[in-house]
């Protein structure tokens, strides 16, 4: 699969979930008569306080965590967010900030920033902004930002070397990310890494853990450290669907599907730009959004 064919794929799937508004990380087929929205954020760390803080329509269930609870966000701060979808994670990031504070979300699909920025006007959240744009090529200034954030969209990239190096310049000095993402902890069969609907998914595009942590590591991050590992909290039925519906695609045996599937794990990492002083003396001074 080509990076085109990858990215086209991916934001045209996304462009439908914001107008039918709402659906789950999963092969299409499978997210027909899944859990609402709600019920999986409740499994994936969501408490019933933040889901009713936040405008109607902004949940839509994409998410493989939490990765507001474990970034201890403080007043003031300036956040952006990787992939931000309909703008869940931006408007429980902005009660944290407070209005001294600032969260922008970037995302590449048109539908999704539109939803995004009508959910604000209809919740009167001032202190968020929603640009247009690649997580590979972010529209934000070098040393701009304290806190990043990104909830199972990394996996979606098909150049996560250029998001980890973007969201580095991003990153004012002592600045930190908390991600919420899939892993692997062993190689898919070849027919689900070559498979669009897999990819689309949250599967195919995702990689093995260290090779995830050595793309961290490479771009610059320090202190990485896993704080969560788990896997998928499905129940019996809807793992066979969503086994059924990559076997669908792949043609491949259920249970080599169910196999593969069992090594895909949700994880919640954080990493830290070096202090100035410390860091890389090619990375640029903060300069403001």
């Amino acid at each position: 699969m080509d990076e085109g064919t990858i990215r086209k794929s991916v934001r045209d799937r996304y462009a439908g979930i914001a107008r039918q508004g709402g659906s789950c990380c999963g092969p299409a087929a499978c997210c027909e008569g899944t859990a609402l929205a709600k019920d999986v954020s409740k499994k994936i760390g969501y408490s019933e306080e933040e889901l009713k803080s936040v405008p109607q329509g902004a949940n839509l269930g994409l998410g493989c965590g939490n990765p507001i609870a474990l970034a201890s966000l403080s007043e003031g701060e300036t956040v952006l967010d990787l992939g931000s979808g309909a703008g869940f994670d931006c408007f429980l990031a902005a009660r944290q900030v407070g209005p001294r504070g600032k969260v922008v979300g970037v995302d590449m699909t048109p539908e999704m920033i539109e939803k995004a920025r009508e959910n604000a006007r209809k919740g009167d959240i001032e202190n968020v902004e929603f640009r247009l744009g690649e997580i590979e090529n972010l529209p934000v200034a070098d040393g701009s930002v304290d806190v990043i954030l990104s909830n199972c969209v990394i996996n979606l990239s098909p150049a996560k070397e250029k998001v980890f190096a973007e969201a580095f310049r991003a990153l004012r000095p002592g600045g930190r990310a908390m991600i919420s993402d899939i892993m692997l902890s062993k190689e898919l069969p070849e027919p689900i890494r070559s498979s669009i609907a897999a990819y689309t998914g949250c599967v195919a595009g995702a990689v093995l853990k260290k090779e995830y942590l050595r793309l961290l590591e490479t771009a610059g991050f320090r202190e990485i450290r896993i704080l969560e590992e788990t896997t998928f909290s499905v129940d019996e039925s809807e793992m066979d669907s969503y086994v059924r519906a990559i076997a669908g695609n792949v043609h491949l045996p259920m249970d080599a599907v169910r196999e593969a599937a069992a090594s895909v794990t949700s994880v919640r990492i954080y990493g830290v730009k070096p202090p100035a002083g410390a860091a890389d003396p090619s990375c640029s001074r903060s300069s403001p959004l």
